[in-house]
């Protein structure tokens, strides 16, 4: 069993910066990779980075490729996004979600999540 929670979300302004963690409870974090996903108000929820369980092979989406940057720190069981340059198109909820599958642009393959953490990005 993991335990997510993320944390860091709140309003910016477009062009900005913030970033987000997410922290694990329980047994072998380290094995999983972890992802980022968002849902903005009427739609669906969407990938939005992944990082193996090493760190070195991560995944964006093109909307967010050059702009957001996911890394992990194994030994702190956590996960972060770094989000630069922000767009209000940005806003949403966003979710960390762990998984054992390689098909990460996936949400029914992640075996835990967390509750999410809302980002408003501001013009």
């Amino acid at each position: 069993q993991v335990r997510l929670v993320e944390s860091g979300g709140g309003l910016v302004q477009a062009g900005g910066s913030l970033r987000l963690s997410c922290a694990a409870s329980g047994r072998a974090f380290s094995s999983y990779a972890m992802s980022w996903f968002r849902q903005a108000p009427g739609k669906e929820r969407e990938f939005v980075a992944a990082i193996n369980w090493s760190g070195d092979s991560t995944s964006y989406a093109d909307s967010v490729k050059g702009r957001f940057t996911i890394s992990r720190d194994n030994a702190k069981n956590t996960v972060y996004l770094q989000m630069n340059s922000p767009k209000p198109e940005d806003t949403a909820v966003y979710y960390c979600a762990a998984t054992n599958s390689m098909l990460w642009g996936y949400d029914s393959e992640y075996d835990y999540w967390g509750q999410g953490t809302q980002v408003t990005v501001s013009s």
